[in-house]
C-alpha cells in the first residue's frame, strides 16, 4: 500500500475580520480520499459569526480551544442554542442546519471529523450556505424567491443581497445572538473532558469513548470518537483495529513519536507528531505511540458508531496471553524459557504503558 501516511497540517480555506476556516485536503493527505474522511477546523475571533450552513457529510464536531455557541436544526425540528466549551463533542447527522458564534475575547477553534463517502468531492467537505455572498438563493433568480417566501420582489433583493460576507462575518458587539439553553444540550453534546473514563491507567493515560451510548446521535453520523490523553513518556500499546475502521487521529495538545506497520512487516510510517497534525492509520495496519515528557493528548474518530474493537499487541489483553505457550515457542523458534520470560511481563490489563523506572 503505497499512500503517505504523513501527518498534516490544516490550510486556511477562507476567512476575514471574524475568523476563518481551514481544512485538511486529500491532494495533501491521500489517505482522505481513501477512507472517505473529511476534516476541517473552525475559528472564530471575538464576535465572530460563521453563517448558517448545511454540508454534504455527517460529521463529528469537538471544540479544541475557547467557548462558543452553537446553534442546531436537524431536519424538521425546531432550532437548539447549545453553550458549548473545550472539550465539548456534538453528532452533526446529514441535513443538519447549523451556525456558531463567539462572544468571547479568546478564540474559539472547532474541529470536524467525517465520513464523506455520499459527499461530492472524496475526502473533502462542500458547505451549502444559506445566506452570504454564495448563500443558495443568491442563485435562483428573484422571481422564484418572491414566489418561495411569499415576499414583494424589492424585499427578496434585500433579504439576499444585503449580506456581503462570505461564510464568516464579524458583528456589531452590540449585537444579541440568541441566548443558550441548558436542556438543548442533553443527547446533543458530551463534554469528553468532563466524562467518566473508560480507561484510568496510573501514569499511563486515560480515554473517553464516544459512542451510542453517551451520545445516541452518533448513531445516525456512524462514526465513533474517542480523546486519548498520555501521560509523559508514556506509550500506547500497538494494536489494530479488527473491525475493519479506519482511525483519524487528530493532535490536540503535546506531542511524541508514531510508528505504523503495515502488510510484510513493513514499517510505513515513524514520526514525530506535533499539536495540529491529522494523520490516518489504514485499516488493520498496526499503530503505537510514545508521548514526549510533556504527554500528548488527541481526537479520534473511528469510522464505525460502537465503540471500536482493538486487538493489542501488548499486555495481558494481548493475543499473546490467549496463544498456547508451546504455540509461541514454535512461532518464535524459542526455547521454553525465553517463552516462559516473554509470558511472564506486562500482565496487567492496561493499554498504556508508564515509562520505565
Amino acid at each position: 500500500m503505497e499512500v503517505d501516511l504523513s501527518p498534516k497540517l490544516a490550510k486556511k480555506v477562507y476567512g476575514g475580520n471574524g475568523g476563518s476556516y481551514h481544512a485538511w485536503s486529500p491532494s495533501e493527505l491521500p489517505m482522505l480520499r481513501e477512507g472517505n474522511i473529511g476534516a476541517a477546523k473552525l475559528a472564530l475571533e471575538k464576535n465572530g459569526f460563521a453563517l448558517p450552513r448545511y454540508s454534504d457529510s455527517a460529521k463529528v464536531a469537538y471544540v479544541l480551544q475557547g467557548n462558543g455557541v452553537a446553534g442546531i436544526v436537524l431536519p424538521e425540528s425546531e432550532e437548539k442554542v447549545l453553550a458549548i466549551k473545550k472539550g465539548d463533542a456534538i453528532a452533526l447527522p446529514f441535513g443538519v442546519v447549523t451556525w456558531w458564534y463567539n462572544e468571547e475575547d479568546t478564540e474559539f477553534i472547532v474541529l470536524f471529523l467525517g465520513d464523506t463517502s455520499k459527499a461530492h468531492k472524496s475526502g473533502e467537505f462542500t458547505e451549502f450556505f444559506l445566506t452570504g455572498s454564495n448563500g443558495i438563493f443568491s442563485g435562483f433568480s428573484t422571481e422564484f424567491v418572491s414566489r418561495a417566501w411569499d415576499l414583494d420582489e424589492n424585499v427578496v433583493k434585500t433579504l439576499v443581497g444585503k449580506q456581503s460576507g462570505n461564510g464568516i462575518v464579524k458583528l456589531d458587539g452590540k449585537f444579541k445572538m440568541p441566548e443558550p439553553k441548558k436542556e438543548h444540550r442533553l443527547g446533543m453534546a458530551l463534554n469528553c473532558e468532563e466524562a467518566p473514563l473508560d480507561v484510568d491507567i496510573k501514569k499511563g493515560g486515560r480515554v473517553v469513548v464516544l459512542n451510542t451510548n453517551n451520545l445516541p446521535l452518533v448513531g445516525e453520523v456512524g462514526l465513533g470518537a474517542d480523546l486519548v490523553r498520555l501521560d509523559g513518556s508514556a506509550m500506547c500499546s500497538p494494536g489494530f483495529s479488527c473491525d475493519s475502521a479506519l482511525q483519524v487521529t487528530y493532535i490536540v495538545r503535546g506531542s511524541g513519536r508514531v510508528q505504523v506497520v503495515g502488510v510484510d512487516g513493513r514499517r510505513v510510517l515513524e514520526t514525530t507528531l506535533k499539536a495540529g497534525n491529522l494523520f490516518i492509520v489504514p485499516r488493520f495496519f498496526v499503530v503505537s505511540k510514545i508521548a514526549s515528557p510533556e504527554g500528548m493528548e488527541w481526537f479520534s474518530i473511528i469510522t464505525t458508531p460502537n465503540s471500536p474493537i482493538f486487538t493489542h499487541l501488548a499486555g495481558r489483553t494481548s493475543v499473546w496471553k490467549a496463544l498456547s505457550p508451546s504455540v509461541l515457542q514454535a512461532s518464535f523458534n524459542v526455547d521454553a524459557d525465553t517463552e516462559k520470560l516473554f509470558s511472564s511481563k506486562r500482565t496487567s490489563d492496561a493499554i498504556f504503558f508508564p515509562p520505565p523506572n
